[in-house]
């Protein structure tokens, strides 16, 4: 099995000991549960957003770093707005902004973490670089 490299904090370090006895039996659970639950909250939000909206949620995520005490639905909430209301992206790409607000609105944290994190992977991942948008978007809508 391949291997992990992964730096938590001394807080989270102590949690994985207590709840798994070590570090390592602790991540060995949790990144893979990270990964099934993030498909999960993907595959559960499929079909819910037009393809317009997606891009709007995408190009809202542009140059973002995401952290993991940022990956909750009021901030997904606030980019996208931003996005909106700052650079008119939703009017680039066709989507209704309450319509768009709305749907957001429905999700729950993970969700939107799951979302976000899609979003952010299109601008970061090497694996996605040549890839057009409408590509990307069309397995979730």
């Amino acid at each position: 099995m391949p291997q992990v490299a992964a730096r938590v904090s001394d807080e989270h370090e102590q949690w994985l000991k207590e709840y798994f006895r070590t570090k390592s039996a602790g991540a060995e659970f949790v990144v893979p549960w990270a990964v099934d639950t993030f498909f999960r909250s993907i595959n559960s939000i499929r079909g819910q957003f037009s393809a317009a909206e997606l891009k709007t949620i995408l190009e809202a995520h542009k140059d973002v770093k995401l952290l993991p005490d940022q990956s909750r639905l009021a901030y997904l909430q606030l980019r996208v707005q931003d996005a909106c209301e700052l650079g008119m992206v939703n009017t680039r790409y066709g989507a209704s902004k309450a319509n768009l607000e709305a749907k957001i609105k429905r999700l729950n944290d993970t969700q939107a973490a799951a979302l976000m994190i899609w979003a952010t992977a299109y601008w970061v991942s090497k694996e996605w670089k040549d890839i057009d948008m409408d590509d990307y978007v069309r397995d979730v809508s």
